[in-house]
């Protein structure tokens, strides 16, 4: 089976280095790039065009979900994973209006990011479980 690319893109360097070192023990992900700019997130996804973006929502003055809007209107066809503290549902609808396929909160990291990259792989979305017991 081949490697699933992927771009990581959060702000803070412990979270991006506790990402990749989740994503690198699976053996079918390939990391392209970690990037904390997020103007160098947009450059990068359409020089590396990585099958998957994993993207913080909160990036600094940047918002993720911009950064997927302004990806999903040039036509960038990579799956978006957010990886957010954001536990409040306003965040999840505007996250998938706005082109993510999935939704997983930082606090269930370890435990939900290699299964929502499998899940949006797979054409699923994903969400993590502690915020869908929390529905409105």
């Amino acid at each position: 089976m081949p490697e699933t690319s992927i771009l990581l893109a959060d702000d803070n360097s412990f979270i991006l280095d506790h990402v990749r070192h989740t994503l690198e023990r699976e053996h079918e992900f390939k990391i392209l790039a970690a990037v904390s700019d997020p103007d160098v997130v947009l450059r990068e996804c359409v020089r590396l065009k990585p099958d998957v973006i994993v993207l913080d929502i909160s990036m600094g003055e940047q918002s993720g979900i911009n950064l997927a809007m302004q990806l999903r209107d040039s036509g960038n066809l990579s799956k978006i994973v957010f990886l957010t503290v954001h536990e409040d549902h306003d965040f999840l609808n505007a996250a998938i209006g706005a082109g993510g396929s999935a939704y997983v909160v930082k606090s269930r990291l370890s435990a939900d990011l290699v299964r929502a990259i499998n899940a949006v792989l797979d054409g699923k979305l994903f969400v993590s479980a502690n915020l869908l017991q929390n529905e409105p």
